[in-house]
C-alpha cells in the first residue's frame, strides 16, 4: 500500500507540473500574440519583460537587451540612490560660526517655499543676525542637465538646478484684473507686442513679459534664471537678513541644520514625476558623500558602489530623464525594481507610486475596481515607458519594464495597447 501511494503522489505531482507547463505555455502563446511578430508592438522598437518577483524567473522577454530612452523613469535610478545614501530628513544648509559670522553652504535641498513640499524653519536659526554670509564654493556643476533641450527653459518642468533654490527657481503669475502679477516681487512683468498667452520668460535674462491683447490669464509658474547673486537677493528679501555673498571654503568641521522628511521629496519626485526634486536628489546625494553638488559624480558613486551588478551598464545622465542621454535597457529597469522592492514591504512602495486609476501620473489610465499597476512612467515625444509592479488576480507580484521608442504615434494610442498586454497578465498569471 505504502508503494502504491508514494507511486501515486508521484503521478499526481507529475499530472500537476504538466498543467503548470501547459498553462505556462499557454500564457507565453497568448503574450507573445499580443507583443510578438504582427502585433502593434511589431512597428516600432519595443522592449519587454516580466519578471516573477516569487520564483525570480523571468516569465517573458522581448527585446530586454536593448537600449531604450528611458524618460522620467530615469527617476527611479534616483530614487533608488537617495535610498542608499540620504537619510530620513534632508540636510538643509551646512554653517560655521567664524569671528561671529555665521556661513552658511548650501546642499540642494529644493524644499524652501516650493508648494508641493514643507519648508524648513529658519526663523529661531536666523533670529540672532542681521547679515550672513553664504558660500557658493561648493557648487560644481551646472544649472541645465546634459542634453536637456535648449528650448525647455520657460516651462515649469525645466528648472534651473542650484545650491538651495528658493520658490522651486519658479516665478508665479497669477490674475489679478486681467493683468498678470508675479511673485517674488523681485522680479517684474513688461508688456509685449509678441502675441503671447500667457506670461514668457526672455531667453537670456529675467525679463519676463505679456501681451495684453492675448494674455489669458491662466495662472501658471516659468523658471527665472539662476545665480548666486539673485539668490543672495531673492533670499534677503525673503528670509529677513541681508545675504552676503562669499567664497569660504567648507571646512571638515561644520554643523548641519536639518531640513524635511525625505520621504515627502521622494512621494511628490514619484507621484508627480518631479524633475526639479529629482535634479536636486542628486545634487543632494553628493553633497552627503563628496561635500560639494556635482551630479555627475553622484551618479558615478552611485552606479560603482549600489549598481555594479546590473546586467547591462546604464547610460545615466541626469536625475530627470529629461535629456535623451539617458540609455536603460528592459532587464536593467527590471533589475533595479527588484532592488527597489525588496526594501520596503509591498504597501509602503505601492503608496510612493502612481497606481493605476488612483494616483499620480496613473490617475486617469488603467483604472480598474481593484488597482493592478503600480509603476513609474515616462514620456517625451514619441517615447514612452513604464517600470514597476503588476499584482494579478492569483495575488501574485511581478516586476516589468515595458518601454517604447521611435513610434509615430499619439503616446495615449501606446498605453491603449499597452493596457491590453497588462490587462491580460492580471487575468491569467
Amino acid at each position: 500500500m505504502r508503494k502504491r501511494s508514494l507511486l501515486g503522489i508521484f503521478i499526481l505531482c507529475l499530472i500537476v507540473q504538466s498543467s503548470h507547463a501547459q498553462e505556462a505555455k499557454a500564457n507565453f502563446l497568448g503574450l507573445d500574440k499580443l507583443l510578438g511578430d504582427g502585433s502593434f508592438f511589431d512597428n516600432h522598437l519595443t522592449g519587454f519583460m516580466l519578471y516573477d518577483l516569487d520564483s525570480q524567473l523571468v516569465r517573458y522577454d522581448k527585446n530586454s537587451h536593448l537600449y531604450f530612452i528611458p524618460a522620467s523613469t530615469t527617476k527611479l535610478f534616483t530614487f533608488f540612490g537617495s535610498l542608499m545614501v540620504l537619510g530620513d530628513s534632508t540636510t538643509f544648509l551646512r554653517f560655521i560660526n567664524k569671528e561671529e559670522k555665521l556661513i552658511l553652504w548650501g546642499t540642494g535641498d529644493p524644499s524652501w517655499k516650493y508648494p508641493p513640499l514643507p519648508s524648513p524653519d529658519l526663523k529661531d536659526f536666523l533670529s540672532d543676525y542681521d547679515t550672513v554670509y553664504f558660500s557658493h564654493s561648493n557648487w560644481k556643476d551646472d544649472p541645465f542637465g546634459y542634453g536637456w533641450q535648449w528650448d525647455d527653459y520657460y516651462h515649469s518642468y525645466s528648472p534651473e538646478k542650484s545650491p538651495t533654490p528658493l520658490f522651486g527657481n519658479l516665478i508665479r503669475s497669477r490674475n489679478i484684473n486681467n493683468r498678470p502679477v508675479i511673485s517674488p516681487t523681485y522680479f517684474s512683468v513688461e508688456t509685449s507686442e509678441k502675441t503671447l498667452k500667457n506670461v514668457q520668460r526672455d531667453w537670456h535674462s529675467n525679463r519676463f513679459f505679456y501681451n495684453p491683447r492675448t494674455y489669458n490669464g491662466r495662472e501658471m509658474r516659468v523658471p527665472f534664471i539662476t545665480s548666486h547673486e539673485t539668490f543672495a537677493s531673492l533670499a534677503s528679501d525673503d528670509w529677513g537678513v541681508k545675504v552676503v555673498l562669499s567664497d569660504e571654503k567648507l571646512p571638515p568641521d561644520h554643523y548641519i541644520l536639518k531640513g524635511i522628511p525625505t520621504l515627502s521629496l521622494y512621494k511628490e519626485m514619484l507621484l508627480e514625476s518631479d524633475n526639479f526634486i529629482a535634479e536636486q536628489l542628486l545634487l543632494q546625494i553628493s553633497d552627503e558623500v563628496h561635500r560639494e553638488l556635482n551630479s555627475e559624480k553622484a551618479i558615478e558613486y552611485i552606479k560603482e558602489t549600489y549598481l555594479y551588478d546590473l546586467p547591462d551598464e546604464p547610460q545615466w545622465v541626469d536625475g530627470s530623464g529629461l535629456s535623451r542621454h539617458n540609455l536603460f535597457t528592459p532587464r536593467t529597469m527590471v533589475t533595479l525594481a527588484e532592488k527597489i522592492y525588496r526594501l520596503f514591504p509591498d504597501e509602503d512602495l505601492f503608496r510612493l507610486l502612481p497606481t493605476g486609476g488612483r494616483t499620480g501620473t496613473l490617475k486617469y489610465n488603467y483604472q480598474a475596481p481593484v488597482p493592478y499597476v503600480m509603476a513609474k512612467t515616462g514620456t517625451i515625444s514619441n517615447n514612452h515607458s513604464m517600470v514597476g509592479f503588476l499584482k494579478t488576480k492569483k495575488n501574485k507580484v511581478f516586476a516589468f519594464a515595458f518601454m517604447n521608442n521611435n513610434y509615430p504615434h499619439k503616446a495615449s494610442l501606446v498605453r491603449n495597447e499597452m493596457e491590453k498586454v497588462l490587462l491580460y497578465i492580471r487575468d491569467n498569471f
